[in-house]
């Protein structure tokens, strides 16, 4: 019998495994890219932007252009990306995929920088190697498992997500959706004539800064603060509502304690100075950061640059702070700087007479464009009128001498630490110096067009700022460290026909400026105010209020601040002549003391670099102009740009036209002198 071979049954082929569609791949990695770049860029960038409307107030944002803002934040970064992988395809599915995952890995080691500086006290160098790290061993589990890639496919809805909250919750939603543009309350006049109105607030500016030792205004380094003193009511316990301006303004101008996080806008704040004043006075406003008064009844002739393209390069400039791996306040308020008259293209007020220890001629170049109008327009008129500046002076950027002159400085100095909280006061006193001059013109002004006497002026801050050596700024741990320099602010009221100057230290709080001022101007508020005018009784309880967060408030005690005016080092101002020289000392803006042009308002006043390793930190240097000692500050561990020393040169008399001789001398312990060699 054959044998049959019996065939085993047929097992069906196993079917191929299905490949995804190349778009659909490529689009699962935009998706990932779209979601690290949204937690890596938009939504740090948009959270800072978001709790600062006063940004775009400021650069007078319109709702198209923060629009267009949003648009470049959340698309442009993926889609350049996005497009860069879209190349690598063009070299191989292995080429595209090896870019995808060094997007990945910078990403987040980008993410990892800002999550690390949040809960960790690394910087710097030792800072980027972690977060390179973290970067890494997130693309490794990226590569090997799917987890990862599923979940940020999904977190791919997030920058959609932001951008809702953006528009919808921020504080800035009202530059985006502001409603109706004058909500006006109405008022109601009282009995009697209306005075002119003068309002100028200053901005960043302590009450301890214009005192001298015996606690009154220096008037030596402050004459005019001085001279508004001595013809006004001077309320000497006076102190701000807040650290930020967009709740310290809206408190000033409303006469209510901060409430909510609103932005400064006439649509969150209806009642306020200039709906109350608004239908008996004629109102020519100027603000700054706030936008309180409705476009139907002021018109801003002056501001500050504006335009999308602003509005980009000051947004990339706060990324690059958000994502540096050192530490940087992080502050919108960094870009406010008032534009001159020059640089506005304004006409010169008039000018007023010659002082030789100001360049008064070169007005226009020294002068905020701001200031200028407001002085054009403190007229006689047939109607009352309401002049009002907020003017951000002496406020950072500090760029001024007290003649007026201008000098540059980098923008990245530290603020903070030993010797740099130091330098920062004396910008500070500079700046204020020149907002000194500016109160005198004010002053002079008001006097030549006969207002002085009828108006009711009233000169004051929003808050003041610490420059205590770890406790900078504004913020919370500022103010428990140093509230004197925080909350205490000079406030001088001088109302209609007052001629001699006193002192009042009544409870004075930011909440009655607006009462007081509608008391003596002669108009009923039709709203209620936290505030109390001070025509009333003094408010019995001493202590005060602060908000730090709105309807948050803090309770502060004590009464007016006592002066700490730092003393000059005995060796400023005196004559150098040759020293024993022994090493060098790097200088980097050398080149600018080889042609000095004083006539041109700008002067190389500020000195900055390093000095060898070997010199201990504490070293004393002095700095002198053409053989004189301009400054004497102390070496300090090195920035994080190399710097250990940084110096101001305030007296315009130690330059001279052309080139200027700059010799830096290391002070030994004993006051003796040796020369150090200046190099680039």
């Amino acid at each position: 019998m054959a044998e049959r071979t019996i065939a085993p049954p047929a097992v069906a082929a196993p079917a191929p495994a299905r490949t995804p569609s190349p778009w659909r791949a490529e689009g699962g990695l935009v998706l990932e890219v779209a979601a690290l770049v949204g937690l890596a860029v938009t939504q740090p960038l948009l959270d800072s932007l978001g709790r600062s409307p006063d940004f775009f107030l400021f650069h007078r944002a319109t709702p198209g252009q923060v629009g267009t803002l949003l648009a470049l934040v959340v698309l442009g970064p993926t889609v350049a990306l996005a497009g860069l992988g879209a190349l690598a395809r063009l070299a191989g599915h292995r080429a595209r995929l090896a870019v995808h995952r060094l997007l990945v890995t910078l990403l987040l080691g980008l993410l990892a920088v800002q999550v690390g500086r949040e809960v960790t006290p690394l910087r710097g160098v030792p800072l980027l190697l972690v977060a390179g790290a973290a970067g890494v061993a997130g693309a490794v589990a990226h590569r090997r498992w799917h987890a990862p890639g599923r979940v940020l496919r999904a977190a791919a809805v997030g920058p959609p997500v932001f951008v809702a909250l953006f528009v919808l919750v921020s504080p800035a939603s009202a530059v985006v959706l502001p409603r109706a543009d004058d909500a006006g309350a109405g008022m109601a006049a009282g009995p009697g004539g209306h005075p002119p109105v003068v309002l100028l607030v200053l901005d960043e500016l302590p009450l301890v800064s214009l005192l001298g030792p015996d606690g009154r205004i220096d008037a030596t380094r402050f004459p005019h603060f001085a001279e508004l003193a001595a013809g006004s009511t001077w309320y000497r316990n006076a102190t701000g509502v807040s650290g930020w301006t967009p709740y310290a303004l809206p408190a000033m101008l409303t006469g209510r304690y901060p409430a909510r996080p609103d932005a400064p806008h006439h649509s969150r704040y209806p009642e306020n100075l200039f709906t109350a004043f608004g239908g008996l006075y004629d109102v020519r406003a100027q603000e700054s950061i706030t936008r309180l008064c409705p476009p139907s009844r002021c018109d801003q002739p002056v501001g500050p640059e504006q335009g999308l393209g602003v509005l980009v390069r000051s947004s990339v400039d706060l990324l690059r702070q958000l994502v540096a791996p050192v530490e940087s306040r992080v502050d919108p308020e960094a870009s406010y700087r008032e534009p001159t008259a020059a640089e506005a293209g304004l006409d010169a007020a008039e000018p007023p007479p010659s002082d030789p220890k100001f360049r008064w001629d070169s007005l226009d170049d020294h002068q905020p464009a701001r200031f200028t109008s407001f002085l054009a327009g403190l007229r006689p008129a047939a109607r009352p009128t309401l002049h009002f500046l907020h003017l951000l002076m002496p406020h950072s950027p500090w760029a001024y001498l007290p003649s007026g002159a201008r000098y540059e400085a980098p923008d990245d100095l530290p603020d903070d630490g030993a010797g740099w909280a130091d330098l920062g006061r004396q910008r500070h006193l500079a700046q204020l110096g020149y907002t000194d001059r500016l109160i005198g013109e004010t002053l002079r002004t008001l006097r030549a067009t006969g207002l002085y006497d009828q108006a009711l002026l009233v000169v004051t801050a929003d808050h003041g700022v610490s420059f205590t050596t770890g406790y900078q700024g504004r913020g919370l741990d500022a103010l428990r460290r140093s509230p004197g320099e925080v909350a205490w602010v000079p406030t001088f009221v001088k109302e209609p026909g007052q001629r001699a100057g006193r002192v009042d230290d009544r409870n004075w709080e930011h909440v009655d400026l607006l009462p007081t001022m509608a008391d003596l101007a002669r108009v009923r508020l039709p709203w209620r105010v936290d505030g109390r005018s001070a025509r009333q009784g003094p408010r019995e309880r001493a202590d005060k209020r602060f908000y730090d967060r709105p309807g948050q408030p803090l309770t502060l005690s004590g009464g007016v601040p006592a002066p700490a005016p730092p003393a000059p080092h005995p060796l400023v101002g005196t004559t150098v002549g040759d020293r024993p020289t022994g090493g060098t000392v790097r200088v980097a803006n050398l080149d600018a003391f080889r042609a000095v042009d004083p006539a041109a308002g700008r002067l190389p006043a500020m000195v900055w670099g390093t000095v060898r390793d070997r010199v201990p930190d504490g070293t004393l240097l002095a700095v002198a102009v053409n053989g004189r000692v301009g400054a004497v500050v102390p070496v300090v561990p090195p920035d994080p740009q190399g710097r250990r020393f940084a110096a101001l040169l305030t007296d315009d008399a130690l330059f001279r036209a052309g080139p200027n001789r700059l010799d830096v001398h290391r002070v030994a312990p004993d006051g003796s002198l040796r020369r150090l060699t200046p190099v680039d």
